[in-house]
């Protein structure tokens, strides 16, 4: 598009395959192709060949992986692409919360984890406020991006546009910022807060780490001034501003008063229903818990777990698909979605938007059965997989193993095969599991092939069939003296982005792990990987997983891979078959351009500090806060105490006092729980961890 806002910035140019690849895909594009398929080998540079469809395509665009870590990863990678444009990373609330559930077998339910990564939240907000208001957007979300969301029409109806010279009466611009889910604060800002001293208002947006301070004088806005919230530092002074509200689901007054309306009515039909069938415990269980919401939303326009009620709220008919994350992104007049769709690592990613319904439906219809939620919970639910589809623009699949079904539906087929760097696919090397006379067995063949690459300053990736078995590996290599650890899906997002950083820093030298090993992550480090028990025939040791996990080796060209197996099954033949046919093409492409391959060289970064950095700061500012008021209120027990003191060292002193305002603490946590003022519980949880870090230092 001649008028692309997107500006891509690289030092370097598409080379090899890519520019064909390129030219192709955006051909495709052009002649409306709905479905298209980038069919890239591992280590091609698949992202970078995107990032130039986007550039030159010019339309917002949605990239969908199939994990968290994935998407974290790729949301980087765009950032250095377009460092001067809107790309955000999206991460739903089922990402980070555990979901409410009942588990009938044993009585249990499973609470609704409320303690939400606020710096989550914030990101997820600056993505749905860079759709509504600009041009040049990247997104890069996990699957769940799918699960329902408030309507983009409420939420963008209330936002509030501030601009110097407006007239504003200070109590209605408060009323009008406490009507949108912000909080009155006293304290030091945080994101969807404002406070208000003298003429002034001072209010963090939901999405941002500054904050805006809005002068009045004579009933007017007399100036807009954006600050640096630690530093204090004046960023810029604006002409204008926009104010989002704090939450997603946001309802009108007229609506509200409908929507209880209506809940009351459903509440009334399912209390009925549990009564004739005898069900006096599921029927006092669903009528405490509506209640008691309903008493919430009527006093502060919100409760926990609002989303649950959104079919009421929003007057969608039962059984209607949800507003979602794609609903924010651009349309024509007619309604026909205008952006474009990268479905990265799509044989994995389209198998989990397509089951993604089915297992909550489930979950939904116990808590249904037994009390826990109304029968319109189940409206809040993700999309169906050909409301999915309908709901996408044009959609690129990536993959350097498509499935039948990309292949099948796509219009068109595009291959990137070749490596810019001239890298080669790996060597692979099959070896027995079991131990015989002269062969000690795949464990240890395993640990000295290991033994060896670390010693000359590479890493290892070892595969194992079961989450146990990565466990016990990692822990057995550990007692060998090798520097191990394992991954897998238990393992919390910002935990697995943070073990794998490490990885690439060279603070462990193995990495164990079950199928997360296998799927788009990129760890140029690594040169060997033992793929064990490679002939057990099933998910895990299938053809697409196998090609996949000897990718993982072709981004170093010291790289090799194990397949350790007793018989060579048809998918380690087909897999080794295609590794070797890229191979091929890879080295006549080098003869014939005189290429030597290197190395990929990578920055080490993720977005973990991004992530957690804002939260870390205001709790380690509450907490020496804290600390020194407690130092003066407590004078008087110091000299109760001088003589049991005056032996303890100053770091034993220190400790002390740690231990006393950690039991305030603990008292103060428990307090907020009994309150059900989880947030507030969160933030006191985190302040005692850091202080146990301070007192075994």
């Amino acid at each position: 598009m001649a008028n692309s806002p997107f500006k891509l910035k690289s030092d370097f140019s598409p080379t090899g395959d890519q520019p064909e690849a390129i030219k192709g895909l955006l051909e495709g594009l052009e002649k409306g192709y709905k479905k298209q398929t980038l069919l890239g080998a591992t280590g091609t540079g698949k992202t970078f060949t995107i990032a130039n469809v986007i550039e030159k395509w010019g339309k917002p665009t949605l990239v969908i992986a199939h994990n968290k870590t994935l998407a974290a990863q790729l949301a980087q990678e765009f950032k250095e692409f377009f460092p001067d444009h809107a790309v955000h990373y999206f991460v739903s609330y089922y990402d980070y919360y555990q979901p409410e559930a009942y588990m009938p077998v044993t009585d249990t339910f499973i609470e609704k984890d409320a303690q939400i990564n606020k710096e989550i939240d914030r990101l997820r907000h600056a993505t749905t406020q860079a759709l509504l208001t600009r041009k040049d957007t990247i997104i890069v979300a996990s699957v769940s991006c799918i699960y329902g969301l408030g309507s983009p029409e409420e939420y963008a109806k209330v936002n509030m546009k501030l601009s110097v010279g407006d007239s504003v009466v200070r109590q209605d611009l408060m009323r009008k910022l406490i009507d949108v889910h912000f909080e009155r604060t006293n304290a030091d800002l945080s994101p969807a807060q404002f406070r208000s001293i003298g003429s002034r208002i001072e209010v963090m947006p939901v999405s941002e780490t500054f904050f805006y301070q809005i002068n009045i004088e004579d009933n007017k806005i007399a100036s807009i001034i954006k600050i640096d919230p630690v530093t204090s530092e004046i960023l810029s002074q604006e002409d204008s501003v926009f104010i989002f509200p704090a939450k997603h689901f946001i309802t009108k007054d007229e609506d509200l008063e409908r929507a209880i309306k209506d809940i009351k009515k459903e509440l009334a039909v399912q209390l009925t229903h549990f009564e004739k069938e005898g069900k006096l415990l599921e029927a006092e269980r669903i009528k405490r818990r509506t209640t008691y919401d309903m008493a919430m939303v009527q006093e502060i326009g919100y409760c926990s777990g609002i989303e649950n009620y959104s079919r009421h709220f929003s007057g969608k008919k039962a059984g209607e698909p949800p507003e979602t994350l794609l609903s924010y992104f651009p349309h024509t007049k007619k309604g026909v979605p205008d952006f474009l769709t990268v479905i990265d690592e799509s044989h994995v990613t389209l198998p989990q938007l397509g089951g993604m319904y089915a297992g909550d439906a489930s979950r939904k219809n116990t808590l249904v059965e037994f009390g826990f939620r109304l029968p319109s919970a189940k409206d809040n639910r993700p999309l169906k997989y050909p409301e999915f589809e309908e709901r996408t623009g044009q959609v690129i699949y990536t993959s350097a193993t498509p499935s039948k079904v990309e292949l099948e539906t796509s219009d068109q087929i595009v291959q990137q095969i070749i490596r810019p760097t001239g890298l080669i696919d790996p060597v692979i090397d099959v070896r027995p599991i079991q131990q015989s006379a002269k062969y000690g067995g795949q464990i240890k063949d395993f640990i000295e092939e290991a033994e060896k690459t670390i010693k000359g300053g590479g890493r290892v990736l070892a595969t194992t069939l079961t989450k146990k078995m990565a466990e016990d590996l990692s822990a057995y290599l550990k007692e060998k003296s090798i520097k191990a650890e394992y991954l897998h899906s238990d393992i919390k997002t910002i935990e697995r982005i943070k073990i794998l950083t490490s990885f690439r820093k060279g603070e462990f030298d193995c990495l164990v792990g079950v199928n997360l090993l296998r799927e788009g992550l990129d760890l140029p480090e690594v040169e060997l990987i033992g793929i064990l028990d490679a002939d057990k025939e099933g998910f895990l040791r299938s053809e697409t997983s196998l090609i996949q996990t000897i990718g993982r080796a072709a981004r170093n060209v010291l790289g090799r891979v194990i397949l350790y197996a007793n018989n060579i099954t048809g998918s380690m033949e087909r897999a080794i078959g295609e590794t070797n046919r890229r191979r091929d093409i890879q080295l006549a492409y080098n003869k014939k351009h005189g290429i030597t391959p290197k190395t990929i060289i990578k920055k080490i970064n993720d977005i973990t500090e991004q992530m957690e950095s804002e939260h870390a700061k205001a709790v380690n500012a509450e907490l020496s806060l804290d600390i020194e008021i407690f130092k003066r209120a407590n004078k008087s027990l110091e000299k109760k105490e001088e003589k049991k003191l005056s032996r303890l060292s100053d770091e034993e002193r220190e400790k002390v006092v740690y231990e006393k305002i950690i039991k305030l603490k603990e008292k103060d946590m428990n307090k907020a729980v009994k309150e059900l003022d989880f947030e507030s519980a969160a933030i006191l949880r985190d302040e005692i961890g850091v202080l146990r870090e301070r007192m075994e230092k």
